[in-house]
């Protein structure tokens, strides 16, 4: 995590709030790209893509070889998912309940 040597005017846990704010009151697909677009490098972007492209094999339990011969995805970042999936704060899981729930718009 980066450290900061100055105190920054708003906390990080209120300026973290704040962004998950943000990104709720997008309604659109084309706003949150728009919004990741102007918030992440392509660096960053790529990065979240690759993780969020493996979490469906990981819940069709895939071995991490046969994903990665799918997604290019190397087996670190796929272990790293599959970990959060199993022990992280729920994220991943909701999002691909949520996801799998709603039609594609």
């Amino acid at each position: 995590m980066k450290r900061r040597s100055l105190d920054p005017e708003t906390p990080a846990d209120s300026a973290e709030t704040s962004l998950c704010e943000a990104l709720l009151a997008l309604s659109t697909v084309d706003e949150m790209r728009a919004f990741l677009h102007d918030l992440c490098t392509p660096a960053e972007i790529e990065v979240m893509v690759d993780r969020w492209r493996v979490v469906p094999y990981l819940l069709d339990k895939l071995s991490y070889r046969e994903i990665h011969e799918r997604t290019a995805v190397s087996v670190t970042t796929i272990g790293r998912v599959a970990r959060y999936l199993n022990q992280g704060a729920g994220g991943y899981m909701a999002a691909a309940a949520r996801r799998n729930r709603e039609p594609t718009a």
